[in-house]
């Protein structure tokens, strides 16, 4: 079959062997994949991975070891977890002892024709939603899970800092929970499709803050360092953040101002998937083109793109 691999800080198209589903495991036939900044970093040296990139994809079930799900399209969350650990015994999966995930660690992702895995890792995707939509799944529920971590009320102020696919798949996630989101940026662009998603909107020199909750959501390592500017004194941040790079911050103020600091991974994908049926996101601005996996490697210099927005494979 057909696969981004990723190697040496490179991406190429390649023939690899299809993959032989386990013993719990189905196999699927990938029909979209999204490029998302984690791969930009993967190759930049995160994670040291090397293999077949993607985790975010929507695609059809080729074959269940069960027979349930064949012919079924479904999306597919990204941790693979043993289910034996402390933390799978807590419920708390995505923080699994002996984890593995998708395109990232250890397991090869999405950017191929094929993608073996375990059951419990797949939802079905409601007809009511497009592939162009369900693609999109996996950032969406990176939102919803700040949502989960964070007691977030109507009458609190939530600050997305960063305009970029992330940032504003957060934001359009949190402002159905009915309180005050501002999406704070420097790209007058992407600030606009921010406020035709019903957003509102301040560039980062004009905006000083401070709120109740702060997301990083920047992809750099300077948003840690914003985000202790432009939240309250006891307020709370969010870092959703993964870089290649190294910080090298006053962290002072966190103590003095006892600002709580929150990392978030991972989010809940069945919860998500009913958040859209019941909601109308008009996330259509968010995806800027759609590459054939062959040019692949065309798709990630596009990506690579100053201001890019969401690349699709069609696969």
């Amino acid at each position: 079959m057909k696969a981004l691999l990723c190697g040496d800080g490179q991406v190429r198209l390649a023939d690899v062997p299809k993959p032989v589903p386990g013993p719990q495991e189905a196999l699927i036939r990938v029909t979209m994949a999204g490029i998302c900044n984690t791969d930009l970093e993967v190759l930049a040296g995160y994670r040291e991975f090397s293999g077949i990139l993607g985790h975010e994809f929507v695609g059809v079930v080729e074959s269940d070891p069960l027979g349930e799900l064949t012919g079924k399209r479904v999306v597919g969350s990204i941790t693979v977890f043993c289910g034996k650990c402390w933390h799978c015994r807590c419920d708390e999966t995505s923080l699994c002892l002996d984890r593995t995930t998708i395109g990232i660690n250890e397991r090869d992702g999405a950017f191929a024709e094929f993608i073996a895995l375990p059951r419990q890792n797949l939802h079905v995707v409601p007809a009511e939603l497009s592939d162009m939509e369900a693609v999109l799944i996996e950032p969406l529920a990176a939102g919803m899970r700040v949502a989960e971590q964070v007691h977030i009320r109507p009458v609190h102020t939530v600050v997305v800092l960063g305009d970029g696919k992330l940032g504003l798949l957060s934001a359009k996630v949190l402002s159905t929970t009915g309180c005050n989101v501002t999406v704070v940026g420097k790209h007058a662009d992407k600030l606009s499709l921010a406020s035709s998603m019903g957003l509102r909107t301040a560039i980062l020199d004009d905006f000083t803050g401070p709120a109740d909750v702060v997301l990083d959501c920047t992809g750099s390592v300077s948003g840690l360092e914003t985000a202790i500017k432009l939240v309250r004194s006891g307020g709370t941040i969010v870092l959703k953040t993964t870089v290649a790079g190294k910080y090298n911050i006053d962290l002072s103020p966190i103590v003095v101002r006892e600002i709580r600091v929150v990392g978030s991974r991972c989010g809940p994908f069945a919860s998500t998937l009913a958040l859209m049926e019941r909601h109308n996101l008009d996330l259509s601005g968010m995806v800027e083109a759609v590459y054939p996996l062959i040019q692949g490697v065309e798709a990630f210099n596009h990506a690579r793109r100053k201001g890019a927005l969401k690349i699709l494979l069609s696969i």
